[in-house]
């Protein structure tokens, strides 16, 4: 499953520079793909969309900061554990209950995203 960050979140960025696939973004900041990763050409969104992956999206949260579950992996295959997790200072990142996914999808997302 993806990491979310709940609305305890104060905002304070530890999280961001930690994720290896730049999938956390600040607050009412656009995201593409092909941040951080080495994907080129076109995407295929989780919802099916295809997406060119320079292409800017909309911010999944304008006040706190967010994690785009297109990019996240758990930290799986780079971390034993999702550092944004390890680092967040009030706990709110937390495993995301609507997105559960087994660790072969995460590897699979990894494997996609780092060419």
């Amino acid at each position: 499953m993806a990491i979310m960050i709940t609305d305890e979140c104060i905002n304070c960025g530890a999280c961001e520079p930690e994720c290896p696939n730049n999938a956390i973004y600040e607050g009412g900041v656009e995201w593409a793909i092909s941040d951080g990763t080495e994907v080129k050409g076109t995407y295929v969104l989780e919802d099916g969309k295809k997406v060119g992956v320079d292409d800017q999206q909309d911010p999944v949260s304008d006040d706190l900061y967010y994690i785009v579950p297109d990019k996240c992996t758990e930290c799986v295959g780079f971390h034993e554990e999702p550092q944004c997790a390890a680092v967040c200072p009030v706990d709110c990142c937390v495993p995301d209950p609507e997105r559960e996914e087994e660790e072969e999808e995460l590897l699979a997302r990894k494997a996609r995203l780092h060419i």
